[in-house]
């Protein structure tokens, strides 16, 4: 077998769980203590094809930001999607696709560190011998699992996690912890996974600008028509709100809510007018009903973007919701705001202590 490279993967115990802003605040950390870094994603998600080769948005964004040169891009191998998956049960696939890991990184050019993200939960991946575990194994790899908290039960996934992956679970993240509930993570839920033998390299408080959408995205997910302030795409939004209610009722809830989207319809004028005297990012006009005049060119004024979808307002409100779930780290803000939250949070020595790495000595 060829001599692989000292391999970190980053896995989760469901999508979104902030994988590539980890890998991302992660890698520049690494980066400063003067490491050399290679990056890839064995197993794709958001992929093109590009002069036959698989190409992976995150890992050309990732990639792009870390300034890596080509020889330390690992490759993405395929693309979980509806079609590989048809061919594999068809038998049209027989790949080995264990091997053909070994084979393609064998030929990375020996660095300090290569961070490969993983797949979305512990089971993803399994049809082509690629999951998590067998990653880790084929790789002789230590695994940073990224959780995203939702409660104390959060607790389960990671112990269920320390069961699946044994010795190979090096640490674990807690990602997206309210404010509220920090003090209760830090002294009840960390004490209780150091005790079984569960690192917890970092707690990272929940961040609304990380879990923000643009506007553009916005369009894109809603297939909606921008009326106005097509230049200003780039705005993030932060919160939903809904237009449903009386006008004064909607200015007291609006005023209480920063960067939102407001999805009211397109006939009730005062709404929208409250809407943009407020904290709004974007106006989102449901029933295709053109707004007055005197509305675009206040949301002109105020470089507020209006978009008119043919949708109702309940199917609107899931679609942003399901867009919020999946939010991505594409956005300059966002890049930094993650590398700020990681130099704040994560125990980077503690990291570099179990890989056996010596930044002094990677240095000279």
């Amino acid at each position: 077998m060829p001599t692989l490279a000292k391999y970190l993967l980053v896995g989760s115990v469901e999508a979104y769980s902030g994988k590539s802003a980890t890998v991302l605040g992660l890698s520049h950390q690494l980066k400063q203590k003067g490491l050399d870094i290679a990056y890839g994603k064995p197993l794709g998600n958001f992929v093109k094809t590009s002069a036959g080769t698989v190409v992976e948005e995150d890992v050309q964004f990732i990639t792009h930001n870390l300034n890596l040169p080509d020889n330390r891009i690992a490759p993405t191998l395929l693309s979980l999607d509806e079609i590989t998956v048809q061919k594999r049960l068809q038998g049209e696939d027989t790949t080995n696709y264990q091997e053909l890991l070994v084979q393609k990184y064998s030929q990375i050019p020996k660095s300090n560190l290569v961070i490969l993200e993983g797949p979305a939960n512990l089971s993803e991946g399994n049809l082509f011998g690629l999951s998590l575990l067998e990653l880790a194994e084929k790789l002789d790899a230590p695994v940073l699992l990224i959780s995203r908290y939702q409660s104390l039960t959060s607790v389960e996934a990671l112990l269920f996690a320390k069961q699946q992956l044994g010795k190979r679970l090096m640490g674990v993240v807690i990602n997206e912890v309210p404010h509220e509930k920090l003090e209760l993570v830090h002294t009840l839920l960390r004490p209780f996974l150091e005790k079984q033998g569960i690192s917890v390299l970092a707690t990272l408080p929940k961040s609304d600008v990380l879990r923000s959408v643009s506007v553009g995205e916005l369009v894109k997910q809603l297939n909606a028509e921008v009326l106005c302030r097509s230049d200003r795409l780039d705005l993030l939004v932060e919160s939903l709100a809904i237009g449903a209610m009386n006008v004064n009722s909607a200015v007291k809830y609006f005023r209480k809510r920063q960067n939102m989207a407001v999805v009211t319809g397109g006939d009730r004028v005062e709404i929208q007018q409250a809407a943009l005297e407020t904290s709004t990012q974007c106006l989102i006009l449901t029933g295709q009903l053109p707004p007055p005049a005197f509305i675009l060119n206040r949301a002109e004024e105020l470089e507020i973007p209006i978009l008119s979808v043919d949708l109702d307002t309940l199917t609107t409100v899931e679609i942003i919701d399901r867009t919020f779930g999946q939010v991505r780290v594409h956005e300059p803000i966002k890049i930094e705001c993650i590398r700020s939250l990681m130099s704040e949070h994560f125990d980077i020595d503690r990291l570099l202590s179990q890989l056996g790495l010596n930044p002094a000595a990677a240095v000279s």
